[in-house]
């Protein structure tokens, strides 16, 4: 098992454990067990974020690792992908099939990597901020590029995807409203896109907001209040919000993302500092485990967690 020492490390623990402290008193309303299918990433030393792949295919990051973990959400089985260079950290990501591009956000580094889906092979990598300029934290795939959010400034990164998967330059969305508010340890966090309005989680003040994306106007929306809210999934007009009270939180969103009602909160007694998840094989919701409630973390292993949604 390799052991990798990054920059800031107990810091990013320290920023996450914050919020999920604050809200740890937290009660859901109602709540559901599943039935639970543990995937183990293998040799992984930390865990954060997953994309779906093409059936029941995903992938997993190594947050201080960076390396990439692809599993079998039907055999329950996951085997190191992807070899990082030593200096990445692996946070959100998200897959684009059409295209077979895996995007992952780079956390402190600044940075996004793109890899290809087959291969693993790096095809770009992407400095969107400074390096410890906050932190590069989650993607979503949107009609017609990526979306990177950076929890330490309210800003949105903008990858564009062009004909047969050519990428464009990284232009970036300067938000405004109540989402902009930076005066947490951790803001925004978990992102989707919802038609071309992009929707995300801001942890510290625990609401999520959609992003106007040609102003970076945020409006809140209601009913969907969270505590300490981290990755997002969404499907048709249901939103899953994972949160690191050891829940997620399924939502329906009206039509117009003005507002949402709460249809099922999902707990899990193998749920330990859950962080994102996603949607495989449009039935099952595996969850990462990402054991980040001691500093630092000393789990001897980190896994995936499938559960019904």
């Amino acid at each position: 098992m390799r052991m990798r020492v990054k920059p800031r490390r107990s810091l990013f623990l320290r920023l996450l454990l914050v919020p999920a402290l604050a809200v740890a008193a937290w009660a859901p309303a109602a709540a559901a067990v599943a039935q639970d299918n543990v995937i183990v990433l293998p040799g992984a030393t930390s865990a954060e974020g997953i994309a779906a792949g093409p059936g029941g295919t995903f992938y997993a990051g190594d947050l201080f690792g960076g390396d990439i973990f692809r599993g079998d959400a039907r055999r329950g089985t996951a085997e190191r992908f992807i070899d990082a260079p030593d200096g990445r950290m692996a946070v959100g990501m998200v897959a684009d099939h059409r295209h077979g591009l895996l995007f992952v956000a780079g956390g402190f580094t600044g940075q996004a990597y793109v890899y290809d889906l087959r291969s693993g092979v790096e095809v770009a990598t992407y400095q969107l901020a400074a390096p410890d300029a906050g932190l590069i934290n989650d993607a979503a795939l949107g009609r017609d590029g990526v979306w990177f959010t950076n929890s330490g400034r309210a800003e949105l990164y903008f990858v564009p995807i062009g004909h047969k998967g050519r990428l464009g330059p990284a232009r970036t969305l300067t938000v405004t409203g109540p989402a902009a508010d930076t005066s947490g340890e951790v803001n925004l966090n978990g992102i989707q896109v919802a038609g071309r309005t992009p929707i995300v989680a801001h942890t510290g003040l625990g609401r999520l907001y959609t992003v106007d994306p040609a102003t970076g106007a945020s409006t809140p929306i209601a009913g969907v209040d969270v505590p300490s809210p981290d990755g997002l999934v969404l499907s048709g007009d249901r939103l899953w919000v994972v949160n690191s009270t050891s829940q997620v939180s399924r939502f329906r969103l009206s039509h117009d993302l003005s507002g949402g009602v709460l249809e099922k909160t999902i707990t899990s007694p193998l749920f330990d500092f859950p962080t994102t998840a996603a949607l495989i094989d449009r039935h099952r919701l595996a969850v990462v485990n990402g054991h980040l409630g001691t500093i630092p973390p000393t789990s001897p292993t980190y896994e995936v967690i499938v559960v019904e949604p």
